[in-house]
């Protein structure tokens, strides 16, 4: 028997003629037998690979850089993203780079420039299209150069509006819609090496809070049952949205990383630290009230990052947006 279908078999025998005259034989007669297949049941609908949640069909991927700090927050838009990443910038600050595929929200921001991490990540998505409010000078050559498509305001200056009562430079606010508009060749959503799964697994320690400290940030990450989400709290303020409601995600990525001074450097002097996604290294991974000691491997720059348990099995996510903090045991000092 096939697995998964079910049949019915039947079979009739009848007998003709058991008392025939004139000493004929009876003869026998049967019916073939016949197999009646249940329909096999649809297959499950596709993951999408940001986020594990079904998906009609996998879209372009758009990543817009944000400010985090107090000056920019509330954020708008942010809460859409399938995925969060946390970069330390210039003088132990940091900003974010979201990726949107699966959802656009109306609009997004602030949004600010643009480093040279971000070039290091982005090639894993293939050539996204990339929202940004400028770069240095001696880093153009770098942004034209790389796998993306250039969305900036000084490009696609139509995308994007000032938002009112909000301040230069953290008033920049971009469309998603319009963005994408102008790299129609955008790569779609592709996988980036995330698994995920309903159930957590074994192996976790329970966890009501981490915090992760870069040498000018702090975030603190709590699990919140009702939710199901880690909210985040930044420099002992909780971190909400402009839409309303604290951010947070289901699935927190603490990606210990090395990071070191890049060539580049701000106005004032304070070298641009370069976060190094590329070869080996360990981390902890939050879902479900739980902690997990994991490690991570990224090949090369064209690839997705891979995220192991103890034993060497896949670490799955919670289904639903993941943030990936880029920290380092001994960041670089601003």
């Amino acid at each position: 028997m096939r697995a998964g279908i079910g049949f019915t078999l039947a079979m009739g025998v009848v007998l003709t003629g058991a008392a025939c005259s004139g000493g004929d034989k009876p003869v026998a007669q049967s019916q073939g037998a016949s197999v009646v297949e249940s329909p096999t049941p649809p297959p499950p609908p596709p993951e999408h690979p940001f986020t594990g949640r079904p998906i009609a069909a996998r879209k372009p991927v758009l990543a817009v850089k944000i400010e985090n700090t107090h000056a920019g927050k509330p954020q708008m838009g942010l809460r859409s993203a399938d995925i969060v990443y946390v970069e330390q910038v210039e003088g132990g600050l940091t900003r974010l780079m979201a990726i949107f595929s699966s959802k656009l929200p109306a609009q997004v921001g602030p949004v600010r420039s643009a480093r040279i991490s971000d070039l290091h990540i982005l090639p894993m998505f293939g050539k996204p299209a990339l929202a940004y409010s400028g770069v240095q000078t001696k880093m153009i050559p770098y942004v034209q150069q790389a796998s993306l498509f250039d969305v900036s305001d000084s490009r696609v200056p139509a995308a994007y509006t000032r938002a009112a009562g909000r301040v230069a430079p953290y008033n920049l606010v971009g469309s998603p819609r319009k963005l994408l508009a102008k790299a129609p060749q955008a790569t779609k959503a592709r996988d980036i090496g995330f698994v995920f799964s309903d159930e957590p697994p074994a192996g976790g320690t329970p966890q009501k809070s981490v915090s992760v400290r870069y040498p000018a940030a702090r975030f603190t990450f709590t699990w919140s049952a009702s939710q199901k989400r880690w909210l985040v709290t930044q420099d002992g303020e909780k971190d909400m949205a402009a839409e309303g409601g604290q951010q947070g995600a289901p699935t927190i990525v603490i990606q210990w990383v090395k990071t070191d001074r890049s060539e580049f450097h701000d106005f004032t002097g304070s070298y641009t630290p370069l976060v190094h996604t590329v070869g080996k290294g360990t981390g902890v991974v939050l879902r479900d009230g739980q902690a997990y000691r994991i490690k991570w491997s990224r090949s090369s720059e064209k690839k997705g990052t891979t995220y192991t348990m103890a034993d060497g099995t896949p670490m799955p996510f919670a289904r639903g947006q993941v943030w990936v903090v880029l920290a380092s045991r001994k960041p670089v000092a601003p």
